[in-house]
């Protein structure tokens, strides 16, 4: 239980690191695109080989299906509902709103970004402390994938937040209740999902699959092509191969 909450906490730190580093270091938008592309590479891998594969294995085709199908519907209903409480560039550094908005409306554009990133954290920390449930110790391709896209997603949404006043301290309480929130779900992840029997888990595991996979699609994907370019085709199918050698590692 406790291995669950700190592998959480580990992969949800680098989101404060990226804030970090959005706070005190001047980093080139392409340099956060293609880190982002890397981070889209493995975190496919990781849903593909840890999270879909497993499903099938323990609980079929149906109930892989069935829990792909609904946590890519789920997540993409929370995502339209923040994005119209201004959470659809949670992930954008570039758009400036400081200067059009009146400052309820970039309050809000803050709590949507704030509760965008909580929502794209929990199914990945839920699974990272499921992966504990098989007893060979944490899953290295969902550590490594979560902890790379979460940098780039604390330095674009740390820029979007200062463009719209936000302070420091705001964004670092921000942040470390992301953090928190992060190792909670993968203790819960753990303690929940070992009570349920082998299908039952299978499918969650899909469900949290496909709602990462639909998250990478509408918010990674774009902004990593936005800021890096045609390069990123590249840099994310290297990030692929890198979650391919690390499973076959591990």
């Amino acid at each position: 239980m406790w291995n669950a909450l700190m592998w959480g906490a580990i992969s949800a730190s680098a989101v404060v690191l990226g804030a970090l580093a959005a706070l005190f270091l001047n980093i080139k938008k392409r340099y956060i695109g293609w880190i982002m592309a890397f981070g889209v590479g493995t975190l496919i891998g990781a849903a593909a080989f840890e999270l879909l594969g497993d499903a099938l294995e323990d609980g079929g085709l149906m109930a892989t299906a069935i829990g792909f199908a609904a946590g890519s519907l789920v997540y993409t209903v929370f995502d339209l509902l923040i994005s119209r409480r201004g959470g659809s560039n949670r992930k954008r550094s570039g758009k400036d709103t400081s200067g059009s908005q009146a400052a309820g409306e970039a309050d809000q554009s803050g709590l949507g970004i704030f509760a965008g990133t909580v929502m794209d954290a929990i199914p990945e920390s839920i699974m990272l402390g499921a992966s504990l449930l098989a007893g060979k110790g944490v899953s290295v391709v969902l550590v490594v994938s979560i902890f790379v896209s979460n940098i780039p997603e604390g330095l674009s949404s740390t820029v979007g937040l200062q463009k719209n006043n936000y302070s420091r301290g705001k964004i670092f309480v921000m942040w470390g209740s992301v953090l928190l929130v992060s190792a909670l779900a993968s203790m819960g992840g753990y303690l929940f999902l070992e009570q349920l029997p082998l299908e039952m888990k299978a499918a969650i595991g899909a469900f949290a699959g496909g709602g990462i996979i639909a998250m990478l699609c509408s918010t990674m994907m774009p902004e990593a092509f936005e800021e890096g370019g045609p390069l990123v085709g590249f840099i994310a199918s290297m990030g692929l191969l890198t979650a391919i050698l690390l499973d076959t590692l591990s």
